[in-house]
């Protein structure tokens, strides 16, 4: 998209003077550990997006278990299991060339969000590992996260979007399935059909 590059914000001043001054309670929200109030978010929290940064560019992961699944160690650790997937495995990669991590932190019915920031390692520990068995089944690895900073997100977003609004739902049948997706972006040599009819099977039997 070509825009007039008079329009572009380029510097920090700039950026500083069209938004202004942040308020009060948005600094002081800001700490440098799982505060207990904080600690209930995380607690009450079934779902997280995990972003990670690596040489081949960025990622961003949905992560969702029983609430409380991210485990709150101490004020400084977390504890994320990484459960069955589609062994991609792009944020664990770029952990491994970049820790830095962000996590986005949902609870069903609230507005706020709550953001923890920090670095993460592996952990294959097998004492680690049983903490998190689900159905039988043990996660491939746990992140440890050594958290750096941790903060509330404001309601707007979520008001803005009517996230948790049911009249907002929309029926999956609105949108390609996945195998069509599968299908049209392989020119049809991926079978669509036969990958959409097997997915829910696919999904329950392969879900830990």
């Amino acid at each position: 998209m070509h825009t007039d590059p008079a329009h572009l914000v380029t510097d920090a001043a700039a950026l500083q003077a069209l938004y202004g001054s942040p308020g009060e309670a948005s600094l002081k929200k800001e700490v440098d550990h799982v505060h207990p109030h904080y600690r209930a978010f995380i607690e009450a929290a079934p779902f997280a997006m995990l972003g990670t940064s690596g040489p081949d560019g960025l990622d961003a992961s949905p992560r969702g278990d029983p609430a409380g699944f991210v485990v709150v160690e101490d004020e400084k650790t977390l504890l994320m299991p990484d459960r069955r997937g589609n062994n991609r495995i792009d944020s664990l990669l770029n952990i491994l060339a970049d820790p830095r991590v962000a996590l986005l932190f949902l609870v069903p019915g609230v507005g706020e969000t709550l953001r923890v920031n920090g670095t993460a390692r592996i952990s294959v520990e097998p004492a680690l590992l049983a903490r998190f068995e689900m159905d039988g089944k043990l996660p491939r690895s746990v992140l440890i996260i050594d958290v750096q900073t941790v903060y509330f997100q404001c309601s707007r977003a979520l008001l803005r979007s009517r996230l948790w609004d049911p009249a907002t739902q929309v029926p999956r049948s609105a949108l390609p399935s996945t195998g069509r997706i599968l299908s049209d972006l392989t020119a049809g040599t991926f079978d669509g059909a036969t990958y959409d009819r097997d997915l829910p099977a696919r999904v329950a039997s392969t879900l830990y």
